[in-house]
């Protein structure tokens, strides 16, 4: 049977790779995701590209819900800021160039992962930090 109550790396790792697929198949520096699919089909949409875009949505929609329910607006407002500030700490020491955008995008669709996967995270996490229980948490 599986632990509910536990939550560790392994858990966090897999809610951030599922972020990272998601964000990166909707679009990616490589030339090979859903935005460049649409700009190159676009105004003739095939079934399959409507499904994908539907599938695509879902994710999109569970993340977000999930990641604006439990961070509420100020927590995503300070995560943002502080991948933001990261970001900025990187280019100011010279571990990032704004120059190359292929790096840089990829780095943009790590941070949005993290923060999708932290967004989904967060009940578990804060729960470990501070021992208290959200009210979805509670089973009657």
């Amino acid at each position: 049977m599986v632990d509910k109550k536990h939550f560790g790396a392994v858990e966090f790792g897999l809610r951030f790779g599922f972020a990272l697929l998601l964000v990166s198949l909707t679009y990616n520096a490589s030339g090979y995701s859903y935005l460049h699919w649409l700009l190159s089909v676009f105004p003739q949409l095939s079934p399959l590209f409507v499904l994908c875009s539907v599938l695509l949505i879902i994710g999109w929609v569970i993340f977000i819900r999930a990641t604006i329910t439990s961070l509420g607006s100020l927590g995503l407002v300070l995560l943002c800021a502080l991948i933001a500030a990261l970001i900025w700490l990187f280019v100011d020491i010279g571990w990032l160039s704004l120059t190359n955008f292929s790096v840089f995008s990829w780095i943009v669709v790590i941070g949005l992962s993290f923060i999708l996967a932290v967004g989904m995270s967060w009940s578990h996490i804060r729960r470990r930090i501070s021992g208290q229980y959200s009210v979805d948490d509670i089973e009657g």
